[in-house]
């Protein structure tokens, strides 16, 4: 892309009143953006209204032009439009696809098969246990895993893919220049040094509430499908499955218990035809990839009484005394034992959940 057309973009992308769907008809009907912007006030009579028409030919935003300019300097930064051919090929396919993406980091990442996992900000620590290792076991047989970078599931999956060497794509609400939720600060540094952060907001642009689930057709749509690993029946993600079943993406959701709030929306999706998965070979075998031999380890460790005692649903005390045969304090004791081993969560309401 030659320094004008760069101008060219970034000014339409910055002119008030030049929305998607206003830029998109743009370009259909003066070809590319040059055009546009060289174009005079009665040409674009035809397309728009004579404010915007005015700022158009002003040559846009100056200050955020420059703004998105010196962002783009900066080594590892780019910018993709629909004229590029490192667009990612997967989003054309959608009905609504960005008309340009910055992105920081890899972009061969985009190249190659990827699955989108989501789920709950305020997810269990199981559901992160599961979404961290579904998406390590997934990204070591070649998916690239792309999420949202949000707390709970979203964070977990991408530190799942960059444990195991793979691939990750952050498609981020706000410009690429700003992290959100800033507790994900170090993850995002990491995630732009090994994998890639794209979005579709310029430079600049803060964290707003509408920004959101407007990306999530972004994640679906990079995607072969999509994993909902924990959800409430109000979970943002839910938004995700409905726009990749929109796409024509599988759409696949972990079951959980009956009594959790966050299995709600994972069940509702599964009514509605969801594959229910309970392992990564599970999503691999549905999209038709290879599916690894499993390697039986004579090491693995017997598990102790307790743990199948407790099964995989949270669990009183009382009910663990009673189911177990031990007293209060036996139990309490192999509880703190097995919590600090990783093996076991305490919830609130005085419960308690096996991991492992």
């Amino acid at each position: 892309m030659t320094d004008g057309e760069r101008r060219a973009w970034l000014g339409l992308l910055h002119t008030p009143g030049v929305g998607p769907a206003t830029l998109r008809k743009l370009l259909q009907a003066f070809g590319d953006p040059e055009s546009v912007m060289s174009a005079g006030a009665d040409q674009l009579a035809r397309w728009v209204s004579p404010d915007i028409s005015r700022a158009i030919r002003q040559g846009g935003d100056a200050a955020r032009i420059e703004q998105s300019l010196a962002w783009l300097e900066r080594p590892g930064h780019h910018l993709l439009t629909l004229a590029d051919n490192t667009y990612p090929a997967r989003l054309l396919d959608t009905a609504d696809p960005p008309v340009a993406l910055f992105a920081r980091g890899r972009l061969d990442w985009l190249a190659l098969p990827a699955l989108a996992i989501v789920g709950s900000r305020s997810a269990t620590r199981q559901g992160e246990r599961d979404a961290e290792s579904f998406a390590r076991e997934l990204a070591s047989q070649s998916l690239v895993i792309v999420s949202g970078l949000a707390l709970g599931v979203d964070a977990a999956a991408h530190r799942g893919a960059l444990a195991a060497g793979g691939g990750t794509i952050a498609v981020i609400g706000t410009g690429p220049d700003t992290v959100y939720p800033a507790r994900n600060r170090e993850l995002a540094l990491s995630i732009a040094e090994h994998g890639l952060l794209l979005s579709e907001f310029p430079p600049g642009t803060p964290a707003m509430a509408g920004n959101f689930p407007r990306r999530n057709r972004i994640i679906s749509g990079l995607s072969l499908g999509c994993l909902v690993v924990e959800a409430g029946l109000d979970s943002g993600s839910l938004i995700t499955a409905r726009l990749a079943a929109e796409q024509g993406r599988e759409v696949f959701a972990i079951p959980g218990s009956i009594h959790s709030p966050q299995s709600r929306g994972c069940h509702r999706l599964i009514r509605e035809g969801a594959k229910l998965v309970e392992s990564a070979a599970d999503v691999l075998e549905e999209l038709h990839l290879p599916v690894p031999v499993p390697v039986v380890d004579a090491r693995t460790e017997i598990g102790h009484p307790l743990l199948d005692c407790m099964g995989h649903v949270p669990v009183s005390l009382d009910s663990l005394v009673e189911r177990s045969g031990l007293t209060a304090q036996e139990v309490s004791a192999i509880l703190l034992e097995k919590e600090l081993a990783g093996k076991v969560a305490s919830l609130p309401g005085g419960l308690f959940q096996r991991l492992v």
